[in-house]
């Protein structure tokens, strides 16, 4: 259910930072929600809800594509400006390095995404990247294609349900790519084809658990 890769080392003297990442539909925003309660973390969570751009970009990715991303990245650096500085213990549901690595490269990659917009969206990034703090544990939301797109459909936004599902399998493939690459932080990998914190209270203590022992929190 649950997979460690590399290490964690103890931080020395200061809050923590757990970022979630994984597709869309797989369960990241429930994750953070019912983690931060758990732990007693305070909670950042992408803004869904009176987003300006994020309806228009499913009905004309390449229209609004670029726009949708300066949003996110715009409200995914004040999240983590937040975090560096409220001397809280912080998770937040969906970390920066998506929006550059998953999202911004795949509307490039399929000409949604001119090269002009595309530079000037990784160079704003690159700039921000000295002011950022790495997570201390990453945990990554993993399972099958059919998984996510059960969730999506579950959850019923309409603005999600007329994507084709090309578009979400690009995505699942993305995501496993870029998770073997990425080295900002330990990863806590979670299995969402046999984890169910909502319905199954002992998953959610057994998750936790785990955190704790990686990040050194004293148990209840």
């Amino acid at each position: 259910m649950f997979k460690l890769v590399n290490q964690c080392s103890k931080p020395l003297n200061r809050d923590l930072f757990i970022t979630v990442a994984g597709n869309v539909g797989s369960g990241k925003s429930t994750l953070t929600k019912l983690v931060g309660e758990e732990l007693g973390f305070e909670t950042h969570f992408e803004k869904v809800d009176g987003n300006p751009y994020l309806e228009d970009f499913y009905l004309d990715q390449e229209k609004w594509g670029f726009h949708l991303q300066l949003y996110f990245l715009a409200q995914r650096f004040k999240q983590q400006k937040e975090i560096d500085s409220n001397g809280l213990n912080n998770i937040q549901d969906r970390s920066i390095y998506e929006d550059v690595e998953i999202f911004a490269r795949n509307l490039f990659d399929n000409n949604k995404m001119s090269k002009r917009d595309y530079i000037t969206y990784r160079d704003l990034f690159n700039d921000m990247v000295p002011h950022l703090r790495r997570p201390d544990l990453m945990i990554y939301l993993d399972g099958s294609i059919d998984a996510i797109v059960d969730r999506i459909n579950l959850r019923g936004r309409e603005m999600e349900k007329s994507v084709d599902i090309a578009y979400w399998k690009n995505l699942h493939e993305r995501y496993g790519k870029w998770i073997k690459e990425y080295d900002q932080s330990p990863v806590l990998y979670v299995n969402i084809n046999k984890v169910d914190l909502i319905n199954n209270p002992d998953d959610l203590r057994i998750l936790c658990d785990e955190i704790r022992k990686c990040l050194s929190i004293p148990s209840k």
